[in-house]
């Protein structure tokens, strides 16, 4: 696995991927608006908490090539930067981080994202293993507990370990492992969602995690450049161009966990029309 994972990061430039900016900085800031992802700060043991909002990010302003290269940028900033900060500054060794996934705004609809979702989860599973300790799931609508109660048996017990489902936004609960200040926006009150990085004008940059004006992203943002710069890289090299990378086969479990949920989804779909079907009726009725 360890060799597999070298010869990836040979074969992809991996080494180099912080020197290769998604530009310009307008198309950029449109792929952090559909995909959610940032970083609202630390545990009280120094680990760095990433954040996910998955119900309401749409992947439908670039190539599923820019959200891969956005996706694994911030994984080795993580792990370059971020984490070796936290280790120096808290004087242990931090070396993995926990993730709160908001499901804020989750709907039938995503399953379109599954192919992108499944490319991005092998690549963390088998170029990123263990990097994350836990997965906090927070604001979880009906249609996530009626997928959830599907899956889960299909995880491996480790697995199934690392997954809290928390009540609401998991205020309460993640108040015992990080300060007030760490929690993201969306955990900081009930019905507070994820929102979208477009709000963050109205919440304020600083609030809202997946904005690009939050100072994780403009850090990670100045960084790249930065590192572009530093290497010499030319005109061509830094134009707007996706960064392509080999997407490993999914993993068997990962393929059928999958199909499972495109399955509970499609059961789901169907129960709404005959829902809708049925209020018609009743108010056609009336």
């Amino acid at each position: 696995m360890l060799i597999d994972c070298l010869e990836w990061r040979i074969k992809n430039e991996i080494d180099d991927i912080l020197a290769k900016p998604i530009v310009p900085v307008d198309f950029y800031r449109e792929v952090r608006d559909s995909q959610l992802i940032g970083m609202s700060g630390y545990t009280k043991e120094g680990q760095p908490v990433l954040t996910v909002g998955v119900g309401l990010s749409t992947y439908d302003k670039a190539s599923i090539h820019y959200y891969v290269q956005s996706h694994i940028q911030i994984n080795e900033y993580r792990d370059r930067v971020i984490s070796p900060a936290a280790t120096k500054k808290y004087n242990q060794y931090i070396g993995t981080c926990i993730k709160i996934l908001d499901m804020t705004g989750l709907k039938i609809s995503q399953l379109s994202q599954l192919k992108l979702l499944t490319a991005i989860s092998s690549i963390d599973d088998v170029n990123y293993p263990e990097m994350t300790d836990i997965y906090y799931i927070v604001n979880a609508p009906y249609i996530f507990s009626a997928c959830w109660k599907v899956v889960k048996p299909l995880l491996q017990e480790r697995t199934r370990r690392k997954i809290q489902v928390l009540p609401g936004c998991g205020k309460d609960e993640l108040l015992k492992i990080m300060d007030y200040e760490s929690l993201p926006h969306f955990c900081k009150s009930e019905g507070s969602g994820s929102g979208s990085s477009k709000h963050s004008r109205t919440r304020g940059a600083e609030d809202n995690c997946f904005s690009l004006d939050h100072a994780f992203h403009q850090d990670l943002y100045n960084y790249v450049n930065q590192e572009a710069k530093a290497v010499m890289e030319s005109r061509a090299m830094i134009s707007q161009k996706s960064f392509h990378v080999a997407f490993p086969e999914p993993n068997p479990e990962d393929e059928k966990i999958a199909q499972t949920i495109e399955s509970e989804f499609q059961k789901l779909s169907g129960q709404k029309e005959v829902d809708d079907v049925a209020t018609n009726g009743d108010e056609g009725k009336k």
